[in-house]
């Protein structure tokens, strides 16, 4: 049970409002992800290795994005309603997020970034997403709490998904890490395996003022329209991994508010393997 407590955002149906794009931001149309089951497992730092040998033996590498680096800015608001209902375990919550995909090395060149709006009601959950384009100055994590794209246009850009705020919201912290991307061959289902999990507090005055921190071991996400399971994934099985409402934001926020040098912090909850 979470400590922090603070009211719940409000959706409401509501006219759009059409987002007006600053100069230097391209902003494309947006995108609907339809309703789809997730389910996540947790996977052991030494059992990464066979996950990703077991799932490419029983499914094909995505086309497009086999295998890249995520970076997932989130917000939330100022008594971390978001986090509070996903620690909570509630039904229905809600992410917001602005995720942008490999490594910004030039100062100077223009990267697409992807506002997001992800709702979840158990396990099915469905996304909304608009593509913009901004200076990769602005993905450095020295200015990330500036939010990246004007707030009004956040504000704007959520409201035209059907999500209006009651509350304001800011950019709490930066989550990285690496992603396999499958195809599961019978099923067209989407698998992801990831790893070598990042992340490092925004918003300055919560947790200890560390940089970064890892999150021990990776996750295989499993997502498709049913809750059927395939039966070529039976051989996860081989890995001893459990099913788990796993939230890479919740666990990263839990390890920044946990004392440094405590037993099992850089481990999700309950989830901590002694060699």
């Amino acid at each position: 049970m979470c400590a922090l407590r603070g009211g719940r955002f409000a959706v409401r149906s509501l006219k759009a409002i059409v987002a007006n794009a600053r100069e230097d931001e391209t902003v494309s149309a947006d995108v609907r992800l339809g309703e789809r089951f997730e389910r996540k497992y947790f996977v052991p730092p030494k059992s990464i290795g066979f996950a990703y040998s077991l799932l490419r033996q029983v499914c094909r590498p995505d086309d497009e994005h086999s295998r890249d680096r995520v970076n997932s800015l989130y917000f939330d608001t100022p008594d971390l309603d978001y986090y509070t209902a996903s620690a909570d375990g509630e039904f229905k919550k809600e992410k917001v997020r602005i995720r942008w995909y490999g490594e910004t090395r030039h100062p100077r060149e223009t990267v697409p970034v992807f506002l997001e709006l992800k709702s979840r009601q158990g396990l099915a959950s469905s996304k909304e997403r608009q593509r913009m384009l901004v200076s990769s100055e602005r993905l450095q994590l020295a200015r990330l709490g500036t939010g990246i794209v004007d707030r009004n246009m956040l504000v704007e850009t959520l409201a035209r998904f059907g999500h209006y705020l009651e509350s304001s919201l800011r950019p709490i912290i930066l989550i990285s890490y690496m992603r396999y991307r499958f195809i599961e061959m019978l099923t067209g289902m989407r698998i992801s395996l990831d790893y070598d999990i990042h992340s490092s507090m925004v918003a300055r005055e919560l947790g200890h003022g560390e940089r970064e921190l890892p999150l021990r071991g990776g996750v295989i996400e499993v997502k498709g329209p049913t809750m059927d399971w395939p039966a070529t994934l039976a051989r996860i099985k081989m890995l001893d991994v459990d099913w788990s409402k796993f939230s890479k934001y919740c666990y990263c926020i839990e390890s920044h508010f946990t004392d440094p040098g405590s037993v099992g912090r850089l481990w999700p909850a309950g989830k901590m393997i002694r060699p």
